[in-house]
């Protein structure tokens, strides 16, 4: 019932120009007092206020999370109320696979994990917090403009892996026509990698990997790493 409703908050507060407001909508729609929500938190009523008001500056990835779980853990404990009104969104076809890293991951441990190879920009210092697998063709038939945030989950601190890949600008060329980047680009087992992919790749600062993994050992791998193994 709620992880369509726990995307839709992270998403709503990540994407919003004033977090802080979109916190407290959240909170209010709750109907969670700054009280009972820095107690599930694990933080002092004073944190939550700064947050609302601009005082702090925007959340992280590790605090909207927190929120987001206390929210819909308090709602659990009353039966639901808020999170029932609320229709699952529909994960789309397009999207294989997908989930969050407890805590992020240097680029250079993903790409290792995923046996991958670099093809364009430097990925050093960047950190992974998510993944999201995506069957390419599908995603450009099936996804309008604002479908394609549902593949950013908590995060667009996030490796983007695409499958069915034949040359790759397809997928390079819906992400720079978006306000949204990743933190990195993985194409599995494409067909070929053309200079046009890595090109806007380059562009858009945006590493660009492909890794050979079968499918099914990748989604494997990537659940291994989110449990440090």
């Amino acid at each position: 019932m709620t992880d369509g409703l726990r995307e839709k908050i992270a998403g709503e507060i990540a994407l919003s120009q004033d977090p802080g407001k979109t916190m407290r909508k959240w909170r209010e729609e709750f109907s969670v007092s700054q009280n009972e929500l820095a107690s599930g938190m694990d933080v002092t009523p004073s944190v939550i206020s700064d947050y609302e008001s601009g005082r702090r500056r925007s959340p992280g990835v590790a605090v909207v999370r927190n929120m987001v779980d206390s929210l819909l853990e308090i709602d659990r404990s009353r039966g639901y109320p808020t999170a029932s009104k609320f229709k699952a969104v529909k994960r789309e076809e397009c999207i294989i696979a997908m989930d969050e890293f407890r805590y992020g991951i240097s680029s250079d441990d993903f790409i290792r994990a995923i046996n991958g190879t670099v093809l364009s920009a430097e990925s050093e210092g960047r950190r992974i917090y998510g993944y999201t697998i995506v069957n390419s063709m599908k995603a450009i038939i099936s996804l309008s403009s604002s479908d394609y945030l549902k593949i950013y989950g908590w995060s667009t601190e996030r490796a983007l892996i695409f499958t069915d890949v034949f040359f790759g600008r397809s997928p390079m060329i819906a992400i720079r026509a978006h306000p949204l980047t990743p933190a990195m680009v993985v194409y599995q087992r494409p067909e070929n990698v053309d200079q046009l992919a890595v090109k806007l790749a380059k562009l858009e600062e945006i590493p660009l990997v492909s890794t050979d993994m079968e499918l099914n050992e990748l989604i494997i791998r990537l659940k291994d790493l989110k449990e440090g193994k």
